[in-house]
This record gives structure tokens, sequence and C-alpha cells, in this order.
């Protein structure tokens, strides 16, 4: 599977990844002390919805266009503020086609002292990173790969803080890699907090996954998934997830009210579906 970004920007998994990395953020910024995010995969920065990419596959309009047509319940609403925020930001700059990407909203959220390094490999894209972060001096883009800059950043000198790892699934031993790299990261830092985003389109490979890492004695983990139940016909994604480790206290309460939420508004077929699920919450 290919998942180059600027084809799918904005999407239903880009609404949940988002959603879920503002939340965390704002769990970090509940104590004083600085946090460092470790973005592996950061892409552009930002994007264009109106782009020849972004048109050729309209995804955006079965996700954020969703989201954005009539508020949901009072209790949703109130988690996704910051999220509504941070995308009001970049349009208010760059147009109603303007979409962030997690380096804009980790800089929405980010107070003075916080840091991100943000990762990204391809050229062109890089180029991009670096302009969308433009001077921000709380924010390096590094033109390197994803895996490399998440060895070489773990554990951050603030000792506290996130990695977001969110491959493009280009290969097909991705998710092997996605495991492999994470328990090591995890053996050198395991009191911080990982998101690692997944696609489900072979549930064997997203069960394997959590399998591996569950294998590796790693506990304290709390899956998130959002199913759309987009006809087969359509083709593409129709399942996303996200695997937290060490996550905030209130994550899993703050997802229950957000994935019935959001799984209703997204659902494209009459059979949607969410899980949140805490695995070995207290290990």
């Amino acid at each position: 599977m290919n998942y180059r970004h600027g084809f799918h920007a904005g999407n239903f998994a880009d609404v949940l990844k988002h959603v879920v990395l503002t939340r965390i953020l704002l769990h970090l910024a509940t104590k004083p002390a600085p946090y460092r995010v470790i973005d592996t995969h950061a892409g552009s920065g930002r994007y264009d919805l109106s782009s020849e990419e972004a048109l050729r596959t309209h995804e955006w309009k079965d996700g954020v266009a969703r989201i954005e047509q009539s508020p949901l319940s009072p209790a949703a609403e109130e988690l996704l503020a910051p999220y509504r925020a941070a995308l009001a930001g970049i349009r208010a700059l760059y147009g109603p086609g303007a979409y962030p990407g997690s380096p804009w909203f980790c800089r929405h959220v980010m107070r003075p002292d916080d840091r991100l390094i943000a990762a990204e490999l391809h050229p062109p894209t890089y180029q991009k990173l670096a302009e969308a972060i433009g001077r921000d001096r709380r924010c390096k883009a590094l033109d390197i790969d994803g895996w490399t800059a998440l060895r070489a950043n773990v554990p951050p000198r603030e000792r506290r803080g996130l990695v977001l790892i969110d491959p493009p699934f280009e290969q097909k031993d991705e998710f092997t890699t996605l495991s492999a790299q994470f328990i090591a990261a995890h053996r050198k830092w395991p009191t911080g907090i990982y998101a690692l985003w997944y696609p489900i389109k072979d549930r064997r490979a997203a069960e394997g996954l959590v399998d591996d890492i569950t294998d590796a004695g790693i506990s304290r983990l709390l899956r998130l998934e959002i199913e759309v139940d987009r006809p087969e016909a359509a083709g593409g994604l129709g399942a996303t997830g996200l695997l937290v480790a060490n996550p905030p206290w209130r994550l899993a309460a703050e997802a229950e009210i957000l994935l019935p939420a959001l799984t209703e508004r997204l659902a494209q077929g009459s059979r949607p579906r969410y899980l949140c699920e805490a695995i070995r919450p207290d290990g």
C-alpha cells in the first residue's frame, strides 16, 4: 500500500490521528516541564485540498469536510475544540483549502519551551516541511529517514514527550518494521508516550502488530480504531487505527466520547464500528 499523504490529506484517518494527537499534547501541557515531540514521518506540514493530488481522490470530503458540516455532541465538541482551532488558524493564513499536517497541529498546541523534531526523507516533501515550519525556533526539520530519526532522538533531553510514528506503508514489510522499530525505541525510552498510526486493509497485519508488541512485554497500551464501512467498490482505505503506548490517564475516557461521535459522522456504509481497548492498562 502506498500512502503518499498528499492524496489522502484530511481523510477520516487524518481526522482520527490529528484529534488524538492534539488531546495527547494538551495532556502533556498540564505539567509545567517542557516536552518534546518526535514526528518520524512528518510529511509536508500542510496540504492544499484544492491541489491536483487531493482532487484526484476527494478523500477529504468524507473526512474533515464532514466534521465541518455541523457540530457533534457537546461533549465531543469540547474535546474537538483544539483540532478545530488549529484548522481555523491555518485557513486564516492560507485559505479555506488548507489542511494542517501533524507538525502544524504540534506547533499550534506547543508552548514556548516545548520542542518538535520533524523528519522527512523525500526531498521535495522535506522542502515543503521546512517552509511550513519556517523560522519557528521550537521546531527542527530533518531530511533523514524516520527510523534513523527515531533511533537518534530517544530518549529526548526533556525526558518527557511524544513519538508520533506515521510511516507511508510503501513497503510490504512496513508492519514488521513498525513493530521492531517501536520495540527498540521503547527499550531505550520506556516512559515516553508513543502513538503508532496504521491503516487496516489486512486485519491480520494489524493484529500481528499488536501481538508483536505485547509479546515483547510492553504494557499500558490503548488501541483506538475506526472503521467507516467504506463500500468495496470505492477501493482505498476503510479502517484505521492508533496504538498509544503510555497513554495519558484521561485519554481512554476521552476516546470513549470521541470515537462513537466520529464514527457516526464519518461512516460511509451501514455498519461502521469503532474500538477503544485498553491493553494491560496497569502493566
